[in-house]
């Protein structure tokens, strides 16, 4: 059998068409003409057959216009007609921000699929805050699904200059986009109210419009964001607001306002905040261990930028613990650091709290909830299903101006608002550490004992006595069981729970930088690589990827307390440490969760 080769000329296509639009400028062969708008296109059948579905089934042998010298298309621009005719016949198309419509009309009319992708590819990478809304109405009605999507996003994104620069192009935004874009869970820096306003402007730019799709438009917004006092006036704002749905919305609303402690559980799209992924906020610490500050930090680690929120912390606080539910950040116990004197930063007298601040990201107040059952310094707490739990810890006696250690244990009934007992642990404890593992609580370490003298007990017989201990409490049972202890005895450490392990960071004077991993299958500690300094009294958090940042802290140089500015990343997947980036001003002694803040 003889043998033979296949082989492909790539220049041959592009002299086929080549030729085609030479013999197309010199007007020879012809043998259609098409007009558009007054002006003449002379063509060639067989290439426009071969190129679009729609002159595929024109000049096909059942059709009028098959033999036909000129065909007339009304529908096109002349200017949109001589765009496509050059892209077949070139398979370039010339398209600008102006010519964009005629091009794409022409292009869908003509079925010509390849110079509507390119379309919808111009308008996805051209999208800007200037064209958005146009090219959402452009993409919507030419059912370009990618583009229609990337467009309501942009609108999205740019809400906020949008309201202020360019408002009617969003009264004149179609209601499909001003939809999609009303349920974007992120449009930053603008509030709630803004949006409504847009929504009611917009109906009555655009109405009347039937019942059913005004209920749909403003069942997009999140009534819940909106502060009480303006909820009542909502309801007279705009007819479309008096629907027995739109009022039923309104009236979920004041109920979750009124809902008091049980709001952070009783979450629904309607009072989730139209947020950026979480940042991390640093709560309380500061540039000195004995004088905490009342500003909050929060951290994006998107940009590895720092803001701080408006509102400060209602207490100077150390020791303390934070928590973050249902978008609440939850501020516990710790010491109250008050000023002395006329000096603001020389601190004076230092109380153990048993106060509970919740922080409202949605109006960036700060209320104060029911109080602990006892006070509590150095302690930990943790969130379980709708609970939080807050587990040993210590308290000044004042009378004698000692520190007493305590085993017990509480927790916070979020549906209730009232705090109740549980199982105390085998023996008072403080300076440990709490993680969570399918719904249970691992405690770490820490100071067993009752009472010790001094106002601050971080001296050298209480490192001597930290403990490896690991205690284990499922929260439905009524004892605390022991498991596998730490290699390392630790106090003043962090656990973090992550990828199925917990991990042990390093705690206060502890000679050496290493941390270890704890499989609860196994029930058994792993060691790791250790941190890249040997910092103590940092914050620390885990980000959604399962990545660690270890936030400041404070390490022994040259034989003195150095307060570091820092920020360290541990990937758990590769056992790799690196700094990412520096704090403002040196901090130590904050406690950092995460929380989604509204831009």
């Amino acid at each position: 059998m003889d043998t033979y080769s296949l082989l492909y000329s790539s220049s041959h296509r592009t002299a086929l068409l080549s030729g085609f639009q030479r013999l197309r400028s010199q007007r020879r062969m012809c043998d259609v003409v098409l007009e558009a708008g007054g002006v003449s296109f002379p063509c060639h059948r067989a290439l426009l057959a071969s190129s679009s579905d729609y002159f595929w089934a024109l000049f096909g042998e059942t059709t009028a216009e098959r033999l036909a010298g000129s065909i007339s298309l009304p529908a096109l621009t002349p200017e949109g007609l001589d765009a496509i005719l050059d892209f077949l016949y070139s398979g370039w198309l010339s398209i600008s921000h102006v010519t964009l419509p005629v091009v794409l009309e022409a292009a869908r009319y003509l079925q010509v699929e390849p110079a509507v992708s390119i379309c919808e590819r111009f308008i996805i990478d051209g999208l800007n805050a200037e064209n958005c809304c146009c090219y959402a109405n452009l993409a919507e009605h030419h059912a370009l699904s990618d583009a229609l999507e990337a467009a309501n996003q942009t609108i999205a994104m740019e809400m906020g200059t949008l309201l202020k620069e360019r408002r009617d192009d969003l009264l004149g935004l179609n209601i499909q986009s001003l939809m999609a874009v009303l349920d974007a869970d992120e449009i930053p820096a603008v509030k709630e109210a803004a949006l409504i306003k847009l929504a009611l402007d917009w109906l009555n730019e655009n109405g009347p419009i039937p019942l059913l799709k005004s209920n749909l438009l403003l069942s997009h917004l999140r009534f819940g964001l909106v502060a009480p006092s303006d909820l009542a006036d909502l309801g007279r704002a705009h007819k479309a607001m008096a629907t027995p749905l739109i009022r039923s919305q309104l009236t979920r609303a004041l109920e979750y306002h009124r809902m008091g402690a049980a709001q952070p559980i009783r979450q629904s799209r309607q009072s989730t905040l139209r947020a950026s992924p979480n940042r991390v906020l640093l709560v309380g610490g500061g540039s000195r261990p004995d004088w905490p500050e009342q500003q909050v930090l929060a951290y994006d680690p998107r940009s590895r930028k720092f803001s701080s929120l408006s509102s400060r912390l209602p207490l100077r606080l150390r020791n303390h613990c934070v928590c973050s539910v249902g978008g609440f950040l939850f501020v516990l116990g710790g010491e109250e650091v008050k000023e002395g004197g006329d000096d603001e930063k020389k601190s004076g007298s230092v109380a153990t709290s048993n106060q509970v601040w919740r922080y409202d990201p949605r109006f960036d107040s700060w209320e104060k909830m029911e109080s602990m059952l006892e006070r509590r310094a150095q302690f930990t707490c943790c969130v379980v299903e709708d609970f939080i739990y807050t587990i040993g810890g210590r308290h000044i006696r004042q009378e004698t101006n000692t520190y007493t250690s305590v085993a017990s244990v509480e927790f916070y009934d979020m549906a209730t608002g009232v705090w109740r007992r549980g199982p105390a642990m085998p023996h008072p404890l403080y300076g440990h550490a709490s993680a969570v593992l399918d719904d249970a609580i691992y405690l770490s370490g820490g100071i067993p004992g009752n009472q010790h003298s001094g106002i601050y007990s971080d001296n050298q017989d209480d490192r001597r006595e930290s403990s490896k201990e690991v205690l284990y409490w499922d929260t439905k049972s009524p004892v605390w069981e022991r498991r596998a202890p730490m290699s390392i005895a630790r106090f003043g450490h962090r656990l973090a729970t992550t990828h199925g392990h917990i991990y042990a960071l390093l705690g206060m004077y502890e000679p050496f930088c290493d941390i270890e991993q704890y499989d609860s299958v196994s029930d058994h500690w792993t060691r790791l690589r250790p941190l890249l300094t040997g910092s103590f009294n940092y914050g620390m958090v885990t980000t959604p990827s399962g990545n660690l940042l270890v936030f400041g802290g404070r390490k022994w140089s040259d034989g003195q307390e150095v307060i570091v500015t820092s920020v360290l990343e541990y990937d758990t997947k590769r056992d790799r440490w690196r700094e990412i980036g520096q704090l403002p001003r040196p901090l130590t002694g904050t406690e950092c969760t995460l929380l989604p803040l509204p831009d």
